[in-house]
């Protein structure tokens, strides 16, 4: 499950992001207003986690413009603001929750999970599938045709990402971002290698071939063959 951050306390923002990635999340921090509300605008995140007082864009106009825009996103609201009238107006202004810092890393989890819990997020899923393959969320546990599959942190959060846009093509920009909350540089080969060792893990003892190389465009995973696959 993916997470985004907005908050340009840098400690505060780091100490989330550590929290929350050692959780099992994917998470990507963003520092201030207007990449927050570009990065909640365009892309996809189970929840938001958003600092009301940002120095550019507040987080109550992000919200607004998300729920204006029909993104219903589930957000917690972080303030040092903790007055009765601040909450109501974060709360009506389409936020799901309201933490007053400064807080417990624990209560900010158990809040994050409340809200993945409810029953309105119809998009959150528990378990993944494509074929035979089988990705247990909660767990962190991979299974192929009733074979369990070890990955590493990272690699879990490659083949979600790739389950959860399946049959999209993915470019190593986007992956990089995602997965490795990086700007992606062409002379680094880390996305391919990491493909290499998933489909060693996915791939190479199982059929149908999921992920599948697009050339000059980057990733998918679907059980479509491909002739540009390897």
């Amino acid at each position: 499950m993916r997470l985004l951050i907005v908050e340009d306390e840098v400690k505060t923002g780091d100490y989330l992001k550590q929290g929350l990635t050692e959780s099992g999340f994917m998470v990507a921090l963003a520092r201030n207003g207007l990449d927050g509300h570009h990065q909640a605008m365009t892309e996809s995140f189970d929840v938001i986690i958003l600092d009301v007082m940002l120095p550019d864009v507040s987080g109550l106009r992000i919200v607004q413009s998300m729920r204006e825009a029909n993104n219903h996103t589930p957000v917690l609201f972080l303030s040092a603001r903790d007055s009765v009238d601040d909450r109501v107006k974060g709360l009506e202004l389409g936020a799901d929750d309201y933490l007053t810092k400064p807080f417990a890393f624990s209560e900010v989890l158990a809040r994050v999970r409340t809200l993945l819990r409810r029953g309105h997020i119809t998009q959150v899923q528990d378990q993944l599938h494509v074929a035979d393959l089988h990705l247990d969320l909660p767990k962190r546990k991979v299974m192929r045709n009733g074979t369990k599959i070890s990955l590493s942190h990272k690699e879990f959060c490659l083949l979600e990402l790739l389950v959860r846009r399946r049959g999209e093509v993915l470019p190593r920009s986007l992956i990089a971002s995602q997965v490795w909350d990086m700007n992606f540089d062409s002379d680094t080969n880390v996305i391919d290698v990491a493909i290499r060792r998933l489909r060693a893990k996915i791939d190479d003892n199982f059929e149908p071939k999921l992920i599948h190389t697009v050339r000059g465009m980057g990733y998918k995973l679907d059980e479509e063959l491909s002739d540009d696959n390897r």
